[in-house]
């Protein structure tokens, strides 16, 4: 059984988050500059076995789709066409990053630690991931 990967895909940074490989636990993997993302998921894809991808679908509050599925999308076509063998599946990443925030203030981070937008983006990419695994269970 290979892990399944989270994605909170953003235009500068994208956040990111893997399962173990029984898939019980997310974990935040880390934070990369979108530019390099392709790059990095080739790498990656290479040494771990993922068998699953799961990318934040942002949605406003009404349902409806934000603006940011305008960038979101042309990543995922280009993801379809480099990795046709991985399924790709949007999961709600709504409030992820008010959570995210929370999360690290519970869990003691100084505010100047909070501040860091990188730490943020990886851990709503779990946050996404958690809510995917409790989706399937």
């Amino acid at each position: 059984m290979g892990r399944i990967l989270a994605i909170d895909y953003g235009r500068k940074r994208t956040g990111l988050a893997v399962t173990d490989v029984l898939r019980i636990t997310a974990n935040p993997l880390l934070t990369v500059e979108t530019k390099d993302l392709m790059n990095w998921l080739g790498d990656y894809l290479l040494k771990e076995q993922v068998d699953e991808v799961v990318i934040g679908h942002p949605t406003q509050m009404n349902g409806e789709e934000s603006e940011s599925m305008n960038y979101i999308r042309p990543f995922m076509g280009t993801f379809k066409k480099q990795f046709p063998h991985i399924p790709l599946t949007m999961y709600d990443e709504r409030f992820t990053s008010v959570l995210a925030h929370q999360a690290m203030i519970a869990g003691g981070m100084k505010k100047k630690d909070r501040q860091n937008k990188a730490a943020v983006d990886k851990i709503a990419a779990c946050i996404i991931l958690e809510g995917y695994l409790d989706s399937l269970r």
